[in-house]
């Protein structure tokens, strides 16, 4: 997740999950970034079916779509992903899911601020609410299933990271980490629950299985962008779903950088895989 900053628009979010409407023309931002990054690694970035438009070398792997880090590891691995389809334009991909349902996910929030804190249990009540047979419990000690820590880093080549994180392992379990950026250029100096919440509750969605709802389109909820990359084969069409363009899903790649919680379709989705 991103916010992109211009030097005439510095009010301007661009975020993986949520954005404001304002851009500009990095196309040749990304051409620079990916000449840094080798052949290989994009060629394997495309394999796994995600796009190589402004791939970000960053601790522990790259960055990719805004939000999703891939490892090392993950790129190596073959990938045995199905698609989930929800709809004609606006679709979601899972990269395994999460097994042994019923099950809790512990998260447990490290380093961070109380507003970070706050949106995690935010995050977590929504998820709760659905009644899921995968639920969510915050732990203050111990080890967790999840954990959400900070990292501080301002604005780079017109981009800041707002969060990041990944998909479930082949094991069965979910990804095992979120980071949130604590820069004051992210979320301010006095972050809103409420946003915070809505970003850390998009990342739960990859961390369990799900890709950016319009993710063969980013146009639709962007203004701009294109396929995000759709690997492996096969599609589930949800019944009950729409077959056009789908406003307001949580995992929308972009949105207008406030309050966001899932949408009639996205719990049909929810319910549908856990």
């Amino acid at each position: 997740m991103f916010k992109q900053v211009t030097r005439s628009l510095m009010g301007c979010l661009m975020a993986g999950a949520l954005f404001i409407s304002c851009q500009k023309d990095n196309a040749g931002t990304e051409q620079q970034q990916n000449q840094k990054i080798s052949q290989d690694v994009l060629q394997k970035i495309s394999n796994k079916g995600f796009s190589t438009a402004d791939v970000h070398k960053v601790t522990g792997g790259y960055l990719v779509e805004g939000d999703i880090l891939l490892s090392e590891q993950e790129l190596a691995s073959v990938s045995s992903s199905p698609n989930l389809r929800i709809a004609e334009v606006e679709q979601y991909r899972t990269n395994n899911l999460v097994t042994g349902l019923p099950r809790v996910i512990t998260i447990r929030v490290t380093g961070l601020t109380q507003p970070f804190i706050d949106g995690t249990d935010l995050a977590i009540s929504r998820y709760n609410a659905q009644g899921l047979q995968l639920t969510f419990r915050r732990v203050t000690s111990g080890s967790a299933n999840i954990t959400i820590s900070g990292f501080n880093q301002g604005p780079s080549g017109g981009f800041i990271t707002l969060g990041s994180s990944g998909f479930p392992t082949n094991s069965g379990n979910p990804y095992n980490s979120i980071s949130m950026n604590t820069n004051a250029a992210a979320y301010g100096s006095n972050p809103n629950v409420n946003y915070v919440g809505s970003v850390i509750q998009h990342e739960l969605g990859h961390c369990i299985g799900f890709r950016h709802t319009d993710y063969m389109n980013r146009a639709y909820s962007c203004g701009s962008g294109g396929n995000e990359g759709s690997a492996g084969v096969g599609a589930i069409h949800i019944p009950g779903t729409p077959t056009g363009p789908d406003a307001g899903s949580w995992m929308l790649a972009c949105s207008n950088g406030g309050n966001r919680t899932f949408n009639s379709n996205d719990i049909i989705a929810l319910n549908y895989l856990y």
